[in-house]
């Protein structure tokens, strides 16, 4: 069987103010003997920042008693800001290089199949659960583009067609039938859909009179949701959980599809058992909705999404976090990159060139919203399996102020504990781009002797998880891992996150 690495200096990390619930597995002792039931509300095309301006007291109220956060989405090529890949990745909690939606006409070239929404996945588990989906933008509950996100599994859905009704009289039937159905019937699970604010983003734009009109009527729908749930007669000994989210957010002129920051933004609002009040140190992301859901009934999944964060030690800087150094493209007032380490990492610079942008000089520890501010477009918004803090070496970005020599830096773990074991498993994100004479390795170092590589990259690799198994030579007691970016003369970068060994 696998055990954790006795590692002091990584079990000390502590993170404060994580978007943190029940246990990954199953609901508490005191929570099971009441009736579990989860509301998942998707307004499309809402911006976070919009609801908290804007007359919203139903959303406000399950902020102010819950949790709210700003999450961030990929952009092309990786998937496009459109709904198809955005409603795919919150329903079935895995990214879009997975569950294939790229579009918002996919017909059947998906991996629904294989990566099914959440609604489905408690159908399958526990039939016992009832469930219900409800939607006016019709590919999220029918078949009409060869195959729906919500499945035909799921215990009852139903679609208002907002193309031929309009989505502003579409939603209105959806919050008159789901009021009812969660007032009389309360299913186990629920999605609801409201489309209007995403025609109202195309229309004047998220700076508009419209849009603000469709966010706060849409705050009256959820309103009347609320409402009929607190009017259940089993009320009373029921826990609801809430998620509230987005599959996309809105130019201030209106549109989407792009990779701008407000077309990249989402968020999630959660209020209900296992939620931490206030705003997460380290934010969740998209894929996470799933995870929670499942979680609400003792269920997990082989998906992307997490109930809560993993003990990352780099998450441990978030405290540490700078505001900009030589970067212009970043807001003044952003804090998001730090050469600092947690305890027990080191950064060796010996090798590097002199001068380059100060924010990249060897490896560094930045953000998604820092780091793809800095140069867009250039694939780092692919960079979908880091969340929160995250290592960088990035040749690219360094190079683009005067420098001399050539990138060569290498961040090295604390020695972890291997005595007694054959082999060691090492798990990590990583997100590389290939350019020139520019190589990334992974090297092992066992009680200091001569580093052995375990991984050389020759390729692109994009968004992946690592999972390596390494011998462990007879007698030893120690390894040190080493991530090294050498060679690099204005070529790519290469981040990693979340790197965790276990022994065998």
């Amino acid at each position: 069987m696998n055990r954790p690495l006795a590692l002091t200096a990584l079990a000390a990390v502590a993170l404060t103010g994580v978007f943190a619930t029940t246990s990954s597995s199953a609901v508490g002792t005191s929570e099971a003997a009441r009736t579990q039931k989860v509301l998942v509300i998707g307004i499309d095309g809402a911006l976070l920042s919009k609801i908290q301006a804007f007359n919203t007291p139903a959303l406000k109220g399950l902020i102010s008693s819950g949790s709210a956060s700003r999450t961030t989405l990929y952009a092309s090529p990786f998937a496009p800001t459109l709904s198809g890949p955005g409603w795919a990745t919150n329903a079935t909690g895995v990214w879009p290089d997975k569950h294939k939606v790229k579009s918002n006409s996919w017909g059947t070239g998906t991996n629904l199949t294989q990566y099914p929404d959440f609604l489905t996945r408690l159908e399958r588990a526990r039939p016992e659960l009832s469930t219900y989906a409800i939607a006016d933008w019709t590919p999220l509950t029918t078949n009409s583009a060869g195959q729906a996100i919500f499945t035909d599994e799921v215990q009852r859905k139903v679609t208002f067609d907002g193309d031929a009704l309009g989505y502003p009289a579409a939603d209105a039937k959806i919050a008159t039938d789901a009021a009812a159905y969660l007032k009389d019937t309360g299913p186990d699970a629920s999605f609801v859909y409201f489309g209007d604010v995403d025609i109202a983003g195309h229309s004047c734009g998220a700076l508009g009179a419209c849009y603000r009109t469709a966010v706060e009527t849409t705050d009256r729908h959820v309103a009347n949701l609320l409402s009929a749930i607190k009017a259940r007669p089993t009320y009373a000994n029921e826990d609801w959980t809430y998620l509230v989210t987005a599959d996309h957010g809105h130019t201030d002129g209106g549109g989407h599809g792009g990779s701008s920051v407000p077309e990249r933004s989402s968020f999630i609002i959660r209020n209900g058992p296992g939620t931490t009040p206030g705003t997460p140190a380290i934010a969740p992301r998209n894929v996470d909705i799933a995870a929670i859901v499942l979680s609400r009934f003792g269920l997990t999944a082989d998906i992307d999404g997490q109930v809560a964060p993993s003990a990352d030690p780099f998450d441990s800087l978030v405290g540490s976090l700078q505001t900009r150094a030589d970067e212009t493209g970043v807001p003044a007032d952003m804090k998001g990159w730090t050469h600092t380490t947690p305890a027990g990492w080191t950064i060796d610079n010996a090798g590097l060139g002199t001068g380059g942008v100060r924010e990249w000089q060897g490896w560094s520890f930045t953000t998604d919203d820092f780091w793809t501010r800095a140069a867009p477009n250039q694939q780092r918004e692919s960079n979908v399996r880091a969340r929160g803090v995250f290592a960088v070496a990035d040749s690219d970005e360094w190079s683009d102020k005067t420098r001399s020599g050539l990138f060569n830096s290498k961040l090295a773990s604390p020695p972890y504990d291997v005595t007694g074991a054959t082999t060691a498993t090492l798990t990590f994100s990583s997100h590389y781009l290939k350019s020139g004479n520019e190589t990334a390795t992974v090297q092992a170092t066992f009680d200091g002797a001569a580093p052995k590589p375990v991984l050389t990259y020759t390729a692109d690799t994009i968004a992946k998880l690592e999972r390596l198994t390494i011998p462990v030579p007879a007698g030893a007691h120690t390894v040190k891992i080493t991530w090294s970016l050498t060679k690099g003369d204005n070529d790519w970068y290469w981040s990693i996150d979340n790197p965790h060994l276990t022994t065998n």
